[in-house]
């Protein structure tokens, strides 16, 4: 769950059960406190602070059932009746030392300006217990008060076996069952068969837990597994075929690659199947896929064609001659689809690319693969091309000046 600021919060429906903060969460859960910094202006330009932090479930309860909770009015009947719960807490913006705790505060100096900062103790009639003690570094956005403990380190159980799976199995919980059938395959034995078998055949029970345990029985050559994954992926609800197909890219087999593309290649199946197949694909990482995907950037759906050229690129770090000897028999959309996963894998034989310029639309695509690179990496490797096609070494360098200028990418706002 995403937030735009750090703090210990939950949604939580008064009507809807399904809704409520707590749904499928155990006690022994273990909840994970992640600060992430945008730097860049692309979806995925964020990265994630050092400190994690980690608060267990069982305490979330514990709080919420003895009030100690803020606890915001319902939004209204549109909203669904939601809440929010807040677990209240004291953050440190910054790095500091803790030089004073008293019953009411927690004082902080900061270490880039020495400043004193006072952190009250209590918010809303609520008293915050502290988490750390005097002469304590702290680090931005640690969590130093609340009506909770959090850590930044857990324990991890360390005498969990197989017996501890199967009684997992059998429990109320989904999530429980779930997460047993994830992990028991990598266990052996006609037990663990048998009780894979009992969990695919149980009609009644959901969807995902069935999907892993058919998956763990493919994973221990089991046949009866594969054919149920082939059997879902031509479910009538598409969020099912959909899970079927994450499911194959989970299973290094030869059958889950062969699966996966005659899904992407099927016409008649949804296009957000095809592309996730496409996307599946690239998580398996086998070369065998590049031609089916080169295939697919011929098709009208956009996103079989994106999710195609990010599996290609993925593929393309271990088969790059093969997929770039491919370029000349290729169509336009084709070649762009290669040259783009080409250029943003980083995996670049000069010598390659100068075999596949077989006409001015393949030199325009090299051109962009090798001005797509960085400069200092290749300056000295397409001499090679300075002489064999002055005008592509040409059009490589007016790329590179381009990118390196400090307009390129400048927005207007």
């Amino acid at each position: 769950r995403a937030k735009t600021k750090l703090e210990i919060s939950m949604s939580h429906s008064i009507s809807d059960s399904e809704r409520g903060w707590d749904r499928g969460l155990n006690d022994r859960d273990i909840v994970a406190l992640s600060i992430c910094k945008k730097i860049g202006e692309s979806p995925i330009d964020w990265k994630a602070e050092l400190l994690i932090q980690y608060i267990q479930v069982y305490q979330l309860k514990k709080a919420f059932d003895e009030k100690k909770v803020i606890v915001e009015k319902p939004k209204g009947a549109g909203e669904g009746f939601e809440l929010r719960v807040t677990w209240p807490c004291a953050i440190s913006k910054s790095e500091a030392v803790v030089i004073e705790i008293t019953s009411s505060s927690l004082k902080l100096k900061r270490k880039d300006d020495g400043r004193i900062i006072s952190l009250r103790l209590e918010k809303k009639n609520l008293n915050l217990q502290p988490l750390v003690k005097q002469g304590d570094d702290v680090l931005a956005g640690q969590i130093v008060a609340s009506v909770i403990n959090v850590t930044p380190v857990f324990t991890c159980q360390s005498h969990v076996s197989v017996e501890t799976f199967l009684k997992m199995l059998r429990s109320s919980s989904v999530t429980d069952r779930y997460t047993a059938s994830k992990a028991i395959s990598y266990f052996e034995g006609s037990s663990i068969v048998q009780t894979l078998n009992e969990r695919l055949n149980d009609t009644k029970e959901h969807i995902y837990v069935r999907l892993e345990a058919a998956a763990g029985l493919a994973r221990l050559s089991e046949n009866i597994g594969i054919d149920f994954i082939k059997q879902t992926l031509h479910d009538e609800y598409l969020e099912h075929r959909l899970e079927a197909v994450i499911i194959l890219g989970e299973i290094n087999l030869p059958d889950s690659q062969r699966i996966l593309t005659s899904v992407l290649l099927d016409k008649n199946q949804h296009p957000e199947i095809r592309a996730g197949a496409a996307w599946a694909l690239g998580e398996l990482k086998q070369a065998e896929s590049a031609d089916a995907l080169i295939q697919s950037f011929m098709e009208l759906s956009t996103p079989i064609r994106i999710e195609a050229a990010r599996a290609l690129r993925k593929i393309y770090e271990i088969a790059a001659k093969n997929i770039t000897s491919k370029l000349p028999s290729s169509h336009d959309d084709q070649r762009a689809g290669i040259a783009w996963a080409a250029s943003k894998s980083g995996n670049i034989d000069v010598d390659d690319l100068i075999r596949v310029m077989v006409d001015d639309n393949a030199r325009q695509w090299i051109a962009y693969i090798l001005g797509t690179q960085d400069k200092e990496k290749y300056i000295n490797r397409i001499e090679a091309l300075r002489s064999h096609d002055p005008e592509v070494y040409f059009a490589v360098t007016v790329l590179w000046k381009v990118i390196d200028s400090w307009v390129y990418n400048l927005e207007e706002y």
